[in-house]
């Protein structure tokens, strides 16, 4: 750990000598480097960045640091590369720190970005940038016109270098604070932010175009307004998304504590419910609710007696009847929850069988909804792989083996097809992901056959092999999710 730290500071110097090095020949007398510009732009950038340290228009959510890169861009495109580099380092120093160490990490992030806009101004400057933007650069409106068809190419250059060498700092350094694979801390990090980045540079030049205009320096609140609103509409988005997520994770918190022996599954059948359907093609939004149908699906057990959940023994027909509630239950739970839209149906009918035999309703085929299809086959699935304290998980095989043999009566076929293709594709990590009991010896809550596996379990299902014909009254072993939730 101590030579991870080690390797992460002696990187961060390396960086830091590298933005030394880039901004110095500013310094020097004689370089003609526009002052009033560059205190312009670094005062602006400074302005913007201070309200991410705390709540902006009242919201919990602050404008993080790196929101203004267009910002930055424009003093690339305005100011020569070493000009522009030390325009990054005030706001950058002061902008909003997540975690700590806080000082290592704002040195870092002024780093990254005088050496970032460096790059782009250099990239501007060779492909003859700043002669496309026309004017005088004094904002008295006198000189050339901006060439604009032509400006776009040195720009988009500009911001391609920005986006290039911002993502390769960034896999860098995490490669070496984390000691992550480079190939691994570089992947993704580009295709992610290279379309932003991109907008980010034509925010940029249209800055850069008008403060050469006739009105200057004061012509670049035209951009920086609609720039902050649209930041406060992004925070807003994210805070509502983080609320979203803190109801998720409060939900499952609470059936985790009452139903210890399926802690994690939960989110298990989450990850399960998305690869199926991905394979089916559904679009981003209808993903992250399917996730959140596969998470949220036994949040109707917090309505039944722990007593029940966690008997040892046969249930009484009373006491199965108290089980068959939970889908009710959940679905109650989250009926004024208006995000997890589809979702709620999930949870409703997610132990629907397509024969008509499940419930609580005895929906069959179609009637039974997508994501309730989509989730009874990935909780069967998670519920046959994983390991728990009174038995080993199956193999990845042979749950598949059992969910086609299910298939066409107990699950949708077209769901288990589904499965089968995302499991080729991207495997399954959490095939023996142990759960175990906080009381050795105690039967787990039958959401997925923990009862059904064990000696002295209820004699309607046999231990491990599955009755004769599979289906129907009494659903096959383990691959059923219609035990106890």
């Amino acid at each position: 750990m101590r030579a991870t730290r080690g390797a992460a500071r002696a990187y961060i110097a390396v960086v830091v000598a590298g933005a030394l090095c880039g901004a110095l020949p500013a310094l020097r007398s004689g370089a003609g480097t526009p002052w009033v510009t560059v205190a312009l732009l670094t005062g602006l950038y400074l302005a913007c960045e201070l309200p991410g340290r705390g709540p902006f228009f009242g919201s919990s959510v602050p404008i993080r640091a790196g929101s203004f890169f267009p910002l930055l861009l424009a003093a690339a495109f305005l100011l020569p590369p070493a000009a522009a580099a030390l325009v990054a380092v005030p706001g950058s120093l002061v902008g909003r720190v997540e975690r700590p160490p806080v000082t290592a990490r704002r040195v870092w992030r002024a780093a990254q970005l005088a050496v970032t806009v460096w790059a782009a101004s250099s990239v501007h400057g060779l492909l003859g940038g700043p002669a496309t933007l026309g004017g005088t650069g004094t904002g008295t409106g006198t000189g050339r016109l901006p060439d604009l068809p032509h400006a776009l190419l040195p720009a988009c250059a500009a911001a391609l270098a920005f986006s290039l060498v911002l993502a390769a700092l960034d896999g860098s350094i995490l490669a070496v604070a984390e000691r992550v694979p480079l190939r691994r801390a570089w992947s993704g990090l580009l295709p992610r932010s290279l379309g932003p980045h991109l907008v980010h540079g034509l925010a940029g030049l249209m800055m850069a175009v008008l403060w050469r205009g006739p009105y200057g320096p004061l012509s670049a609140l035209i951009v920086l307004l609609p720039m902050y609103i649209s930041c406060w509409v992004f925070a807003q988005y994210h805070r509502e998304h983080a609320a979203h997520r803190a109801t998720i994770r409060a939900l499952v918190q609470a059936v985790d504590i009452k139903d210890t022996y399926t802690r994690g599954h939960s989110e298990r059948v989450g990850r399960a419910s998305v690869l199926i359907a991905r394979e089916l093609g559904m679009d981003q939004d209808r993903l992250e609710v399917v996730r959140f149908a596969g998470i949220l699906h036994d949040v109707g057990k917090l309505g039944v007696p722990t007593r029940v959940l966690r008997k040892d023994g046969p249930l009484t027909p009373e006491e199965r009847q108290v089980i068959e509630l939970h889908p009710e239950y959940g679905h109650e739970i989250v009926r004024g929850i208006g995000f997890l839209g589809e979702a709620r149906a999930a949870i409703l009918h997610h132990h629907e069988r397509l024969d008509g035999s499940g419930y609580p309703y005895g929906l069959s085929g179609r009637e039974i909804p997508e994501f309730a299809r989509v989730v009874a086959v990935a909780d069967a699935f998670d519920a046959m792989t994983s390991t728990r304290s009174y038995r080993r998980g199956r193999p990845v095989a042979a749950a598949l083996e059992e969910l086609k043999r299910c298939a066409g009566t107990q699950f949708d076929p077209q769901m288990v097809r589904a499965l089968v293709r995302g499991l080729d594709r991207h495997g399954w990590s959490a095939v023996t992901t142990a759960v175990m009991a906080d009381e050795p010896g105690v039967p787990g809550p039958g959401d997925e056959g923990a009862r059904a596996a064990r000696p002295g379990g209820p004699s309607r299902v046999p231990p491990p092999q599955p009755p004769a014909d599979g289906i129907g009254a009494t659903p096959g072993p383990q691959s059923s999710a219609d035990r106890r939730g």
